[in-house]
């Protein structure tokens, strides 16, 4: 599949943005599920210890890339059984970060197994949490990441993959096949993942050497940007002031080391917070902005008529073990109507030609192997000088990643930011 820039749903050609689908992934406390718990949990909960180690809450292990979990199967939420036919008619139930799938996937997918396919959106994972526990709640397919994945498990709101039906599962990447949060992929494939860097506009004489350093150059005074998103936003102000022990520490000297840098950003260049660094930085409204892979492999769509992709550029640091890297995963709610169908729609998400049409649409690359920095090159579906963009194999591996972690840590990350979006008062 070659990609076509008069396809219709190429992100230029659409009303509504690609960078609204990351809204608020982790800026409030998820305390939707702990609550939904109830006092059982709460044993398990204060019994976290520092997250510098492997933590583990009695039978809730917290996962980690050098201390994976295998996530249980009960009696009380099995697999669904081999050889059944998918589910047709009605309601195909997605929820989802809005405007995060195309379009004509969705439609194709619903023509061929007569279904309408509709997405319930969400703005963060504390909004998606409380609408698979609402009553009566009946969701088919869902897209948490990682930090959120153990709850949901140990409350049942996922069911374990039968995955006979999914057999396109070996279209991924082999680190997504087994990966730590999820041994054995029991409960989740992966729909996209992308790193977290600058983006900048190359053709204003931007120096990236300074990595994340950018940010505090006043000469980009008025024209730069962090991601609104208390773990992103902190997590890199220690990574660019030299604090690397650990991204989700609890050591409350590095949180409010990172907070104050932040705080100086204010002054020194009157910092924006949002996630539009894929549109306003091709629009020119900002120079440098922190952003993920997929904002700038989008961005090339939101340039001015005549205006070339040359003019972006994106830092990241070279490194894989020094890469911030995410995804997102696709899941199948304990309460789906249509698992079978469900199934089948993961399944058919991880065929090469329909993640490509989801690529030209939401600009998040989905980790499946045909999908090398060359081919996407080749294809049109990235220009050259964005290659960094691309997220490899590696970067999983070896990046750096955000783990689920306590309420009360969660608490600690939000209550700096929420310092630092306030005004530093």
């Amino acid at each position: 599949m070659t990609f076509d820039p008069t396809n219709p749903d190429n992100p230029r050609r659409r009303p509504s943005l690609v960078g609204h689908a990351q809204v608020q992934r982790r800026d409030v406390l998820r305390g939707g599920l702990w609550l939904s718990l109830g006092a059982s949990a709460a044993p398990l909960l204060s019994a976290c210890g520092s997250n510098s180690e492997p933590a583990a809450t009695g039978n809730y292990p917290l996962a980690r890339p050098d201390s994976p979990v295998t996530l249980p199967i009960t009696d009380t939420n099995p697999p669904i059984g081999d050889g059944l036919s998918p589910e047709t008619g009605g309601v195909l139930n997605i929820l989802n970060y809005n405007q995060y799938m195309a379009p004509s996937v969705m439609n194709d997918f619903g023509d061929k197994y007569g279904v309408d396919v509709q997405v319930t959106p969400f703005a963060n994972y504390d909004e998606m949490l409380n609408k698979l526990n609402q009553s009566g709640a009946a969701f088919d397919l869902c897209f948490p990441d990682p930090s959120v994945l153990s709850r949901m498990v140990y409350s049942e709101l996922i069911q374990p993959f039968n995955k006979s039906y999914i057999p396109n599962i070996t279209n991924t990447w082999p680190e997504y096949q087994d990966p730590w949060y999820d041994q054995k992929a029991q409960y989740t494939v992966p729909y996209t993942v992308y790193t977290t860097g600058i983006g900048y506009r190359a053709d204003r004489d931007v120096d990236p050497s300074p990595g994340y350093k950018m940010l505090w150059d006043a000469a980009y005074a008025g024209k730069a940007s962090v991601l609104d998103d208390s773990r992103e936003s902190l997590a890199m102000a220690m990574l660019a002031w030299g604090i690397t022990d650990d991204i989700n520490t609890d050591n409350a000297d590095y949180i409010n080391a990172a907070k104050d840098k932040l705080i100086e950003l204010i002054d020194l260049v009157d910092i924006q917070t949002g996630v539009s660094g894929y549109a306003k930085i091709p629009e020119g409204v900002f120079t440098v902005a922190q952003c993920w892979s997929g904002d700038m492999m989008a961005g090339q769509y939101y340039l001015p008529k005549d205006e070339t992709p040359d003019v972006l550029g994106y830092w990241v640091p070279e490194s894989s073990a020094e890469r911030v890297t995410t995804n997102d995963c696709m899941c199948i709610p304990k309460s789906s109507k249509k698992p079978v169908l469900a199934h089948t729609m993961i399944n058919a998400l991880l065929d090469n030609d329909i993640s490509l049409q989801n690529l030209s649409w939401n600009g998040y690359q989905p980790p499946l192997t045909k999908l090398s920095p060359q081919f996407l090159i080749d294809e049109g579906f990235i220009p050259k000088n964005l290659t960094n963009a691309v997220v490899l194999p590696a970067d999983f591996k070896d990046g750096l990643a955000f783990y689920e972690v306590t309420p009360q840590v969660e608490n600690a990350w939000l209550a700096a930011f929420r310092e630092f979006t306030a005004g530093g008062s």
